[in-house]
């Protein structure tokens, strides 16, 4: 496989817009050394390559039958599954064996992590709540950069957690909206298909509500100052759009621009943190 195919099977700019995910626990805890750097985005990257490849060799088949899919890797015939589950194999050995240079619990998590990527495909088979457990999935990094650093659990890091799981799950409902018709006809579960659009769009809009207010406990836990504030509070203007943008008429066209201004948010959040943990001990 080469890396033009392997960038597109594991959708690369994914994996750069969710290491901020991993790194934001990692300062949340202090920020760790250069070597928890290096081994958490080890592991973040290698979580990432897991997930995306049992998605897409279990999901192939769907793939194929949705039109805004059916260009993938896979259902054009340009790689083969074989190739696919090695690959999300091997990633999955990485990912324990970077948690492993990390610390015992990180090492004892990874497998349940593991298990976690490779499930969450199978959810939307029998499970609204589908869009829940990827928020669970995704809130696993910052748990674990928290945890890289410190070796044990506290409440900061499980706050985080829900940062991210609520996010991305408000996130998720919204991209599932496209896919309504097709969720129907192939007996797919999702909160759009059980609920229907506006009570749906009502549990997106609650999630962000969460998600925005466990930023702010993360804040006030650890005393954070303006760096992270202003970031706190871009964010919050960003899921405002969104939320506006998910309610729009051509919900395909919203979706792009949806998900377009959404990669800002880890970034925003990152060097929020990053400016507060490092710049503010300087000041």
């Amino acid at each position: 496989m080469d890396f033009k195919k392997f960038s597109k099977l594991i959708m690369i700019e994914q994996t750069l817009f969710a290491l901020p995910f991993a790194l934001i626990g990692v300062l949340f805890a202090g920020g760790g050394t250069v070597m928890t750097w290096f081994w958490v985005i080890v592991a973040l990257a290698a979580a990432r390559t897991a997930g995306m490849s049992f998605n897409r060799v279990i999901d192939a088949e769907i793939d194929a039958k949705n039109p805004r899919t059916s260009d993938r890797l896979i259902p054009q015939g340009e790689i083969r599954p074989f190739v696919v589950w090695v690959t999300a194999v091997i990633s999955s050995f990485v990912l324990i064996g970077s948690s492993f240079m990390l610390n015992r619990l990180c090492f004892y998590l990874s497998f349940p992590a593991v298990l976690m990527l490779f499930t969450y495909s199978y959810f939307k088979r029998f499970s609204a709540s589908s869009h829940f457990y990827l928020g669970l999935v995704e809130a696993a990094a910052p748990i674990g950069g928290y945890i890289a650093v410190t070796g044990e659990f506290t409440l900061v890091p499980f706050v985080l957690g829900l940062v991210i799981m609520t996010w991305i799950a408000g996130l998720d409902i919204v991209y599932a909206l496209q896919d309504m018709d097709f969720d129907v006809k192939e007996n797919l579960y999702s909160l759009p298909v059980r609920l229907g659009k506006k009570k749906a769009l009502f549990i997106s809009a609650t999630c962000y509500i969460v998600s925005i207010s466990a930023m702010i406990c993360a804040g006030l836990l650890t005393h954070k100052n303006v760096p992270y504030w202003t970031a706190v509070m871009l964010v919050g203007m960003i899921f405002l759009y969104q939320q506006k943008l998910a309610r729009s008429k051509e919900i395909r066209l919203a979706v792009k621009k949806f998900f377009k201004i959404n990669t800002c948010i880890s970034p925003i959040l990152f060097f929020g943190i990053f400016t507060d943990v490092f710049i503010g001990k300087i000041l």
